[in-house]
């Protein structure tokens, strides 16, 4: 089994995001704001757009109407620098929009102070 430290916890504040190396492949460390942290590949699956350009948001309900928006899930969305695509952090990076693609994902585990990606 392949594994790598790929940063420290205390590099990631809850609702942010990092880039980092696994190996040769970019990797995007997510820490959601209950603390949780998750790992995919730091591109877009849409044009390969380099998410940690992006930001990670909440989403809007499906009760939003234009100019009256119901703001929800705060700190669980990644949302794409380029063309605005959402993936959802806790549902395996998968897009708001078409459930059926998702972001490729890593697992992870955290050690100490160590957060640790592997395959």
């Amino acid at each position: 089994m392949k594994e790598q430290v790929v940063c420290k916890t205390t590099d990631i504040e809850p609702g942010e995001m990092m880039k980092s190396d696994f190996g040769k492949q970019n990797v995007l460390v997510c820490r959601t704001l209950d603390g949780e942290f998750y790992a995919f590949r730091n591109e877009c699956t849409h044009q390969g757009a380099p998410l940690d350009k992006g930001m990670i948001c909440g989403a809007t309900t499906e009760e939003s109407k234009p100019g009256d928006y119901h703001y929800c899930r705060k700190g669980e969305i990644i949302r794409c620098p380029w063309h605005g695509r959402e993936f959802d952090i806790k549902n395996e990076g998968r897009m708001l929009a078409n459930p059926n693609k998702k972001l490729p994902g890593f697992k992870l585990r955290i050690e100490d102070d160590d957060v640790i990606v592997y395959k």
